[in-house]
């Protein structure tokens, strides 16, 4: 049947029926793609439609039909001619259109790395599933499948929404990656669009559900905010040319200098600085060391709720 629906002649009446795809069969729920990269192209062009209307058309063999297709895509694909070239852009090694991948929320990169302590467990696994035929036991106690199942349900009855005093923050939280982006020129690691945006809201949203909350947050925008650049972070780290990394309290630093410096301030509140890098990658940890360190060397000065005021 493919991704999409097809259109067959019932073998008992010899009419001619629609049969829906994975994706239809997927309404509201999640479809999982393997081998994204070696689809059709009638199938390629009709994913288009369904991430971007959640709708599949139909025009077969006279039956003319609008179906559902309201599903998150889950898609796995390998890079071009079978390994990834690291001394390559991502956009060199993904063979798909630019158009297909903005229409994602979030894109890994998972590399398959020489690691000796990696490859023996890897192995251990592999034989040991090879000769008793289970996996081995686990380290942990799971989560109950029926308590998980039950959690996600209560969760998808709540349909949160963006309150207006989070407007400004997202807007220019979108607009800070588009001059990131501008700044990185070709070495730039995705395609930040208006789509971008929209995939803010949903994380946004989706986080929000997790709490079982009707309203978005501000954590919750970081939260989506930070997933969003640790996805591009895993393609930035196969870049062969790039110069000595800066170290995460340095960056830390710049970070809040420059803040304060776009806004025309010589005082950083404490949860301002710890939204703006949360929302970048880094850890309150980081950001704990990077305000101590800075603070030893007068560069700021800390009062009792870790407020910052630049000397």
């Amino acid at each position: 049947v493919g991704l999409t629906a097809s259109v067959a002649r019932d073998t008992v009446t010899g009419e001619m029926i629609l049969e829906g795809g994975a994706l239809v069969l997927a309404d509201n729920g999640i479809c999982c793609i393997d081998e994204f990269d070696k689809m059709d192209e009638s199938d390629r062009t009709a994913i288009h439609e369904v991430m971007e209307q959640q709708t599949v058309s139909i025009a077969k063999a006279g039956i003319t039909t609008t179906l559902n297709a309201r599903t998150a895509v889950l898609a796995a694909a390998n890079p071009a001619y079978g390994r990834y070239n690291v001394a390559a852009t991502p956009q060199e090694n993904i063979n798909l259109p630019a158009a297909l991948l903005s229409r994602f929320d979030l894109m890994w990169l998972i590399l398959d790395t020489a690691s000796a302590e990696g490859d023996i467990a890897l192995a251990h696994h592999v034989l040991h599933v090879h000769r008793e035929g289970r996996p081995p036991a686990l380290s942990f106690t799971p989560i109950v499948s029926h308590e998980l199942r039950a959690y996600i349900a209560h969760a998808r009855s709540f349909h949160p929404f963006v309150p207006e005093s989070l407007t400004e923050y997202i807007a220019g939280a979108y607009a800070e990656m588009r001059q990131d982006e501008i700044e990185q020129g070709e070495k730039a690691m995705g395609y930040t669009t208006a789509r971008t945006l929209l995939s803010i809201l949903r994380l946004s949203e989706a986080l929000a559900r997790l709490r079982w909350s009707s309203e978005v947050i501000e954590d919750d925008v970081n939260e989506a905010l930070r997933l969003m650049k640790m996805s591009k972070v895993s393609l930035e780290d196969t870049l062969q040319d790039q110069g000595p990394k800066v170290d995460p309290i340095t960056a830390v630093y710049m970070a809040i200098r420059d803040w304060a410096d776009k806004e025309g301030t010589g005082e950083v509140p404490y949860e301002r600085a710890t939204a703006l890098l949360i929302s970048k990658g880094h850890s309150k940890d980081v950001l704990d060391a990077c305000l101590d360190e800075y603070a030893s060397l007068d560069v700021w000065l800390l009062d009792s709720q870790r407020n910052i005021t630049f000397v």
